[in-house]
């Protein structure tokens, strides 16, 4: 790990998501999911990376955080109360920038829910170290795709 990202993570601005910063969004999107979601095929990267800049993306109250220099390290999109996405560089994972989004979505977005691919077990143990308990699971994701989700909630 370069030394560029052993930053404090106070060094980190968190603020709204300009339409023109989505192409930034899912670079930090697809590298995130690379280093975290080895069940996904090719095809289901591709498949995904569209919907997600022309559609999700927009759907969501978004945040991201930058570091000094500017650069997107992660972002988080919140409806409903519930934490639709959180994404984080792959070269940012375990600096603090997750949680520094997730603490954001849940102080600020009031986000109490959140649903986790059963099998990215990294996700699963991170909402659960924060305090989120499983309380139900698909067998599918929300495309209908064959990646089980469970669904979490803050325990109060």
């Amino acid at each position: 790990m370069s030394n560029t990202f052993h930053q404090h993570s106070s060094t980190l601005r968190l603020r709204h998501v300009d339409a023109d910063e989505y192409p930034e969004i899912i670079k930090v999107w697809e590298s995130s999911v690379r280093a975290t979601h080895d069940f996904l095929s090719e095809e289901d990267i591709q498949f995904f990376k569209p919907l997600i800049l022309n559609e999700y993306l927009k759907a969501v109250n978004l945040r991201c955080a930058k570091n000094a220099d500017g650069k997107i390290l992660g972002f988080v999109g919140v409806a409903d109360k519930n934490i639709e996405m959180l994404f984080v560089t792959a070269e940012a994972r375990g600096t603090g920038v997750g949680r520094r989004l997730l603490t954001y979505a849940v102080d600020e977005l009031h986000a109490v829910k959140v649903d986790v691919n059963e099998q990215n077990p990294q996700a699963v143990g991170f909402y659960e170290r924060f305090g989120f308990c499983i309380v139900g699971r698909s067998p599918t994701d929300g495309m209908g795709k064959p990646f089980p989700l469970l669904h979490m909630e803050l325990s109060q």
